[in-house]
């Protein structure tokens, strides 16, 4: 067993903190990150995952893995459930730690770090379903887990003194204080506050997978778009995307794709929509009220908007802002 490790680095502050003890051990860190479109954010600075820059923030190199065809099934089929909302959190370690192991040959290292704490996560880091994980990945023995290290059986890295066990952890439990107290310690000042894990566990976006499910949508062409904006169905097949901001206007533009309908105040400020799928006149009209009453222009009796199919020309459609009580029965 050598001194070189891949360790699971998503960005958050337990997964940056156990590179860094890895590093103060003299231990070769590779960093290894899995990506899905079904998140579309970033930094709202740089527009760089929380991985990116944590792994330029450590000095370590990154491998960066699109695991989206993969986890949308995870997401259809998992065997051992999903969370409280839509996040299949048992099944995905399995399926990360897994693809870890089978990555340890192309990297040179003999074991793979993750963040993990136990008790930290109701779902995924009990011990009984930790031990669970490991086991059904194949990564028994060769799975550190520094921060609640001395709380769980020792690894062959610990056994064999490639790892100091003593400079290891015994945290648990949801408090994340003990973790920002060791940050302060090693000196790591920039991380994302803790939040609440994955998108999946987010109760709009579950809702918004689950009903791109129920519907037919929950595909390759449609995923990216599905943590963007304000959402609404409008008709079977129709699915209408508000913009919040200018970020999320030009993410909204940058998703498009052909067949798809603009929608743009025509002489207010406003935010731009975007309407997807088999639609039809009244359609559009409903889409174009929705997309003027979040303007400033409530007030008016009617607002000019226009409205394009990507690429083509713009009319003018004149529609009355919808009622906010109308509007909330379509929301997504």
């Amino acid at each position: 067993m050598n001194k070189k490790c891949i360790v699971l680095l998503s960005g958050g502050l337990d997964s940056i903190l156990v590179v860094k003890l890895m590093l103060d051990q003299g231990i070769e860190v590779q960093a290894l990150t899995f990506s899905a479109k079904l998140c579309m954010c970033g930094s709202k600075n740089t527009g760089k995952s929380a991985a990116v820059e944590a792994a330029e923030m450590l000095g370590v190199p990154l491998e960066i893995v699109d695991f989206t065809p993969d986890f949308m099934e995870i997401i259809k089929n998992p065997r051992y459930g999903h969370g409280a909302n839509m996040n299949p959190c048992i099944d995905c370690k399995i399926y990360m730690q897994s693809r870890a192991r089978g990555m340890l040959d192309k990297f040179g290292a003999s074991f793979i770090v993750t963040g993990e704490v136990l008790g930290e996560r109701p779902m995924s880091q009990r011990k009984d379903a930790l031990l669970l994980i490991e086991k059904r990945a194949g990564v028994k023995g060769i799975l550190l887990r520094p921060l609640s290290a001395k709380l769980l059986e020792p690894t062959i890295p610990e056994k064999e003194g490639i790892v100091d066990r003593e400079k290891l952890l015994d945290i648990s439990g949801r408090s994340r204080k003990p973790q920002m107290e060791l940050a302060a310690k090693l000196g790591i000042k920039k991380y994302p506050q803790p939040a609440g894990g994955c998108l999946l566990t987010d109760e709009v976006f579950a809702r918004r997978v689950k009903e791109a499910m129920a519907e037919g949508e929950f595909e390759m062409e449609n995923v990216a778009i599905l943590s963007v904006g304000r959402q609404f169905r409008l008709a079977k097949g129709a699915r209408l995307i508000v913009g919040r901001d200018e970020k999320e206007n030009e993410l909204i533009d940058s998703l498009s794709r052909p067949g798809d309908i603009f929608i743009k105040m025509a002489k207010i400020q406003g935010p731009l929509s975007l309407l997807r799928g088999s639609v039809e006149e009244p359609v559009i009209e409903m889409a174009a009220a929705i997309a003027a009453h979040h303007t400033k222009s409530k007030g008016e009796d009617r607002v000019s908007v226009n409205v394009w199919k990507k690429g083509g020309e713009r009319s003018i459609v004149t529609v009355t802002p919808i009622k906010r009580e109308e509007m909330e029965k379509l929301r997504i």
